[in-house]
């Protein structure tokens, strides 16, 4: 399994602005920090305002930050929100599920408690413990 470029920049964005708890930040700061497509950053940052877990404040002296407590914010939970999917093989999705052998195949049961106890790990832990060492988010950046 692998997420998405997605996933990994909402997480990456979400821990940025855990580690400025409070403070209002840019998505341009954001994108430079990490040096990421800050248009494809705008996108990721939309959505995550849509799901609710940042709150962005539009014009001049605006800016995102979170919508909620770091210690509130169960990993899991947000790869879960972020992902378009969690189909590890085909046969998770009836829709286009091609498998010849889906009704007897013992596999996707083994692969669906698999994706299950990952989401399950990743919920043992808040986005604030992601951030414990916050000189990782304050590197200066080049001029």
């Amino acid at each position: 399994m692998q997420l998405t470029i997605f996933t990994d920049y909402g997480l990456r964005t979400l821990m940025f602005l855990a580690a400025h708890q409070g403070t209002l930040c840019s998505v341009r700061e954001i994108a430079d920090q990490y040096g990421i497509s800050y248009n494809h950053l705008v996108k990721v940052t939309h959505r995550l305002a849509q799901l609710g877990f940042i709150a962005s404040t539009k014009g001049k002296g605006g800016g995102i930050k979170l919508a909620k407590q770091a210690d509130q914010l169960r990993l899991g939970d947000v790869v879960q929100a972020l992902e378009p999917n969690m189909d590890v093989v085909e046969c998770f999705n009836r829709d286009t599920n091609t498998c010849r052998i889906t009704g007897s195949c013992q596999l996707k049961h083994y692969l669906f408690d698999a994706k299950q106890d990952f989401l399950a790990s990743l919920n043992k832990h808040t986005l604030a413990d992601t951030v414990k060492n916050k000189k990782l988010f304050s590197i200066a950046l080049p001029a």
